[in-house]
């Protein structure tokens, strides 16, 4: 009795262990006929694919997660103090393409530059500035469109020679339709090019406005024809850090602008003896003069007004007429050229002697009185409406025409000259 509930429960286990056994069996099957069919499909799309697994897992195909192939490189290295201002600054990409490249000072200016046509490079198109530190941020793509990034931190140099260009007209001014823009610099200038690009002259109504220098230490802008009446014009003196000659640094970096006032020409005759003074294409005054004698005849040209000074003190001395004369009252005077044109008024020669006789050691004169109190004076009016950057133009006196440099007389010289 006791055998057969033993034989039966025996029996019954190993019929429950049999049917568990056979579902693993199925299992089994069903597991092996889908491995099957997933190796065939995998073997459709390509050998690269194996069964249940991703190209990631295989190794092969696009990874969407890779790192970018793409290099950039920029110098000067991080960290790099004392960099030139000029020349030193580069930034490539290898294996990829340049997209965006950034470099700014700590005030956030950005430096103006340009990514070449293949995406391999990029180059500023300005110079740095001195003792300036810069930030670079750069970023190329390669093939895939992978980005890769670089940003560094560098410093430019401190210069121990300097120079600055003291310039003309002043910041805020209303000057005359013939007023250039003239600079000159506190040291002689080796690389003009470089110093040239650094300024930037433009205006309002736009027009063609062109350099030359005078010297190694003196550059003058103009336009072809003088300025237009209303005319607004910019001047951005970029220097800094420019190099000027080997080891010499400009430390200047200002913005002027002026306003070209009404249009005032004059035009003395000096065979005649008169002034004829032209507002906005009218002759409003013609004033009788005295030019300079035969011996100290008037420069012939185009000149215009750089100073004006109610009384100033007249020395032939400093002119090379010796001591022939040391007028410490002239009154109403306007420069005409450095050296030592000017019309001015003249209250020692007689009234007859302005329209029939050229006195002057090459001044223009114009009948005035000792003071310069009275406003009716010819010298009186002629100063109250003149400004600086008037033209007063001289002809029909026996006498050259006088330099371009001579004074802010540039247009002396033919707009060929001018830009070549």
């Amino acid at each position: 009795m006791n055998g057969q509930p033993i034989s039966g429960a025996s029996v019954g286990a190993t019929g429950r262990r049999g049917r568990r056994g056979g579902v693993r069996l199925q299992a089994l099957a069903a597991g092996a006929l889908l491995l099957v069919l997933t190796a065939c499909g995998g073997g459709e799309t390509g050998a690269g694919g194996a069964g249940g697994q991703g190209p990631a897992a295989q190794g092969g195909g696009k990874q969407e997660n890779a790192a970018s192939q793409a290099v950039v490189t920029i110098l000067p290295k991080d960290g790099a103090d004392s960099v030139a201002t000029s020349g030193a600054l580069k930034v490539t990409a290898s294996q990829g393409k340049l997209t965006t490249v950034t470099v700014a000072d700590s005030k956030g200016t950005e430096v103006e530059g340009k990514i070449a046509a293949d995406g391999s490079s990029w180059s500023p198109t300005a110079h740095l500035a001195a003792a300036t530190q810069y930030k670079v941020h750069a970023i190329a793509k390669d093939a895939e469109g992978r980005e890769s990034a670089k940003d560094t931190t560098f410093t430019t140099l401190v210069p121990q020679n300097t120079f600055i260009g003291h310039y003309t007209p002043e910041d805020g001014s209303t000057v005359g339709v013939g007023m250039p823009v003239s600079i000159n610099f506190t040291r002689g200038i080796t690389d003009p090019e470089a110093v040239e690009k650094a300024i930037k002259v433009t205006a309002v109504p736009a027009v063609e406005i062109e350099g030359h220098w005078f010297g190694n230490d003196r550059l003058d802008f103009r336009p072809k024809e003088y300025w237009a009446a209303g005319t607004k014009v910019t001047v951005a003196l970029n220097l800094d850090g420019v190099e000027g000659r080997p080891g010499v640094y400009g430390k200047q970096k200002k913005t002027i602008s002026f306003t070209i006032g009404r249009r005032q020409v004059s035009t003395v005759d000096a065979s005649a003896k008169t002034m004829k003074v032209e507002r906005d294409g009218k002759i409003i005054k013609t004033l009788p003069i005295t030019a300079g004698a035969p011996s100290t005849t008037t420069y012939n040209g185009q000149m215009v007004i750089s100073e004006k000074y109610k009384v100033t003190r007249m020395n032939g001395a400093t002119v090379g007429f010796g001591g022939e004369y040391d007028i410490k009252d002239v009154p109403h005077a306007m420069r005409l050229s450095t050296s030592g044109t000017f019309v001015h008024g003249n209250y020692w020669a007689s009234a007859s002697t302005f329209g029939s006789a050229n006195v002057s050691h090459g001044c223009v004169g114009l009948q005035d009185q000792r003071g310069a109190g009275n406003s009716s004076m010819p010298a009186a009016w002629f100063y109250d409406s003149s400004i600086i950057g008037d033209v007063v133009i001289v002809k029909n006196s026996k006498d050259k025409q006088i330099q371009p440099e001579n004074g802010l007389n540039g247009w002396n010289m033919d707009w060929s000259e001018w830009i070549a």
